[in-house]
Formats: C-alpha cells, structure tokens, sequence
C-alpha cells in the first residue's frame, strides 16, 4: 500500500483523541504486525500524552526482544503476544512464519524485564493441529506473572480455510487444563471483556478463554477498530468499514468528525457471532490482519 495512503501519526492521534473524549479508556496498537510499522515508538509516545488512558499492544514477538525498552519508554503500558505452540514445527504451521518460538518467548522474558506486565499470551486451538500444545502452554506459564489465553478458532476473514469442525471449544480446553490444574472462576475485570477469567486453585496464576464460536459477546462489545488506511469497523467480522481518512483530509472540524463517528456506533447492528450459521458462510469479510483482533 502506497504510503500516502496510510493514516499519519498525526492523524491516528486525532481520531484516537475523539474517541477518549467519548470515554475510552484503552487503546490498543494492533495489525497485522504493528512492530513492522517504522517509529512505530514515535506512535506511542503521541498517544500515551492521551488523558487516563491504558495503552497496550498485541503482536507476533519477533521484534520484541529489540524494542521493548524502547515501547516501555515511549509509554506502553502492557503488551499481548501470539504464541499457539512451543513445538517449532506446529508453531509454523499455525502461523505460517519463518523464526522459532524461542525467540518469541525471548520477547516475553524481554518485555517482562522492560515492565509491560502483567503480559498475556493469546493461543489460538485449531483441532487437528495444535491441541496437543494445550497442556504444555499451561504447564509453561502456570506459575508466571503472565496470563495464557485460549482462544476459539474463528472464521475472521475468508481464507483462514474455517470450518466449525476445526474448533476446539472452550469447554474442552478448559475440561483438560482442570484435568491437571484445578480452577476456579474469577469476575471480569470490566463490562465487555471478551476473556473468562480462571485461576489456579493452588494460586499458581491466572488463565483465561476467549469464546467467540460458542459463546458469543456481542451484546457486550465495547471495541471499535480503526485501520492503518483510516476505516472505521464495529465488528471484528465486518465486511466492510466507514471512512474516516478522507473526511480528515477535508478539512473536517473536530466536531464535524466526532459526529460521523457518534452516528457510525450508535446505528450498529453488528452481532456476526450470535448469527453465525451455514448462512453466514459465503460473506466475504475483512482479513484479521488488517484489522487486527
């Protein structure tokens, strides 16, 4: 995509301001992959500046190990990794990238040591491929200051190949790890949270489970998704966005914009989660990695 084309800092910030004004508290820096965006600190820095609000991140770890100091100086509160396996070989296939899980757990170690915690790791379970890397992911962070989420296979885009077969219920993870681990369940820590809080009994640490598929939350989303080319998005299954980028380079006011994007939230009818069905199936969506999740 040709850089022109790509919202500026300067033009994230002012979006971003807009939506603290509506009451925002968390803004989080997502992709594809957001450590590929060059000063990607410079970012942070601008939005940090952004009255009571917590500034987090999800990535990929492959450039963590690098960067988070910097991310920790720049004023990056807490961090998110992707991490589906220890195994390097089903690490791959789930991810389709060239570098080993052990520099992604060096990222960890690294981010724990720069002070973005307390950090979670997001696993996706896709039956047939990964679900054997259940109970050494839960076994490899039991015991840490870090928060091992499982998280439902989900038909986001169309062509991550889905199919409901190819999900591993949240009730089945959670029936393994109890198997080893006794839990109990924790309150959200706020209105909207998409995770199911657990914790170890013994108070080795926390786990959590995201359940898009079986448990859909959508009468409680709070989240809304601006991507790099300035689209507004309601649903992380939206097929398509509102634009926000040309009416920034209009020369819109401020009130002007806040009123595109007041009307935008509050005629949402999204709830793709709770709908979902063989009807569902053939709406082409936008692609995770561009609009992050």
């Amino acid at each position: 995509m040709p850089r022109s084309e790509l919202l500026s800092f300067e033009e994230i910030n002012r979006i971003a301001s807009i939506f603290v004004n509506f009451g925002v508290r968390k803004i989080r820096i997502t992709g594809g992959e957001p450590l590929l965006r060059k000063d990607i600190d410079n970012l942070i820095q601008r939005l940090a500046r952004l009255p009571q609000v917590d500034l987090t991140m999800t990535t990929n770890g492959a450039l963590l190990s690098e960067m988070a100091n910097a991310l920790k100086k720049a004023g990056l509160n807490r961090i998110t990794v992707s991490l589906d396996s220890l195994d390097d070989d089903v690490f791959a296939q789930m991810n389709d990238v060239e570098f080993p899980v052990k520099r992604v757990l060096d990222g960890i170690e690294a981010a724990h040591e720069a002070g973005l915690s307390p950090i979670k790791v997001n696993m996706v379970v896709k039956r047939g491929l990964n679900e054997d890397s259940i109970l050494p992911m839960a076994r490899y962070f039991r015991g840490t200051d870090h928060v091992l989420r499982f998280i439902e296979f989900m038909d986001v885009g169309s062509t991550n190949g889905w199919h409901l077969d190819d999900v591993v219920y949240s009730t089945e993870i959670l029936k393994l790890v109890e198997s080893e681990f006794p839990l109990e369940p924790l309150d959200p820590n706020y209105l909207g949270e998409v995770a199911r809080r657990y914790r170890y009994k013994d108070g080795a640490g926390e786990i959590g489970f995201i359940s898009s598929v079986t448990q859909p939350f959508c009468n409680q989303c709070t989240r809304a998704r601006l991507s790099a080319d300035g689209k507004l998005y309601t649903c992380l299954f939206a097929a398509q966005g509102s634009d926000l980028r040309s009416v920034l380079r209009s020369e819109s006011t401020d009130e002007e914009l806040e009123e595109i994007i007041k009307g935008v939230w509050t005629k949402r009818t999204d709830r793709y989660s709770e709908i979902r069905s063989s009807e569902t199936t053939d709406i082409h969506k936008i692609e995770m990695s561009y609009i992050g999740g």
